[in-house]
């Protein structure tokens, strides 16, 4: 059961593209949001020259947002470092503990499992070019990173930044609440509304031909699905590689059934319903 939560967030320079100091109540981390080009101004907070992580945040030659994560034992003066060495990065993200009780075996513990949820995640490139190491800690100590790891998502996401999130929005379900298409030319697929738009899971069959009608913005839409191996071909059909996230359940209907689609009425429950029908009734419901 998830329980609400305040996160007071403080713009240091009174700008919101500024630097940005965040905490969460009953919490002893802090985090900071810093932009690249503010990083210089940093040596007036004296709590970024303690231990903790960081994340680097950008985008590579492909316009496709990467992430960078990294342990320190003085933040700031990594930062610094960063500035020479890694030129994607135009936004970072630390956390250290206010009451500075993460040492050096916390934080290579912080990185390595940070590291390890990104991948999993798969929403981010992830630009280190090694594995961080995991350190050993106690069962005691391990157990309080995992909890600051769970505060440490949720303020990524907060400040913008859906890096560890799986593209699945689990939660208490049954699985009558996956929707399926199943239609001409291999399209066979299972997926489920998001607070991003529509996601089609991993394995799903798309159409392995498209309908001369298809609107060029789909076909375009499409291709670029081919192009980066998000569907790959198999036998007659094309399958999803990974869960990908749509803007609507219209769009991703269309590219698995290769053709135009409303999206509200192709997408079906087991039992039929449409998802058209399941959100009426969901909104009945709480009304």
């Amino acid at each position: 059961m998830r329980f609400g939560k305040t996160i007071k967030i403080f713009l240091i320079d009174g700008d919101p593209n500024g630097r940005m100091s965040c905490e969460l109540s009953n919490w002893s981390g802090k985090s900071y949001k810093i932009p690249r080009i503010k990083i210089k101004d940093c040596s007036d907070r004296d709590d970024l020259t303690s231990t903790g992580v960081y994340l680097l945040f950008g985008k590579d030659d492909e316009g496709k947002d990467q992430v960078y994560i990294g342990e320190a034992e003085s933040i700031l003066k990594r930062l610094n470092q960063q500035l020479t060495q890694k030129d994607f990065w135009n936004e970072a993200i630390v956390f250290i503990s206010k009451d500075e009780n993460l040492n050096k075996a916390h934080i290579k513990y912080l990185e390595n499992r940070l590291h390890d949820l990104a991948k999993l995640a798969n929403r981010y490139k992830v630009d280190n070019s090694v594995v961080p190491t995991q350190s050993s800690i106690s069962e005691s100590d391990r157990a309080e990173m995992e909890e600051f790891i769970e505060y440490i998502k949720m303020l990524v996401n907060t400040l913008g930044h859906k890096v560890f999130d799986e593209k699945r929005e689990f939660k208490p379900k049954q699985k009558q609440d996956t929707f399926y298409i199943k239609a001409a030319r291999g399209a066979e697929a299972q997926g489920e509304p998001t607070s991003e738009g529509f996601v089609v899971f991993k394995g799903s069959k798309a159409a392995g031909t498209t309908v001369p009608s298809m609107a060029p913005n789909f076909m375009i839409i499409r291709q670029k699905l081919i192009d980066q191996s998000s569907i790959i071909q198999k036998g007659d059909s094309l399958e999803f590689s990974d869960d990908y996230i749509f803007s609507s359940p219209s769009t991703a209907a269309s590219m698995v059934l290769g053709r135009n689609a409303n999206g509200l009425i192709e997408w079906k429950l087991q039992n039929g319903k449409t998802l058209k029908e399941f959100e009426s009734s969901d909104k009945t419901t709480k009304a």
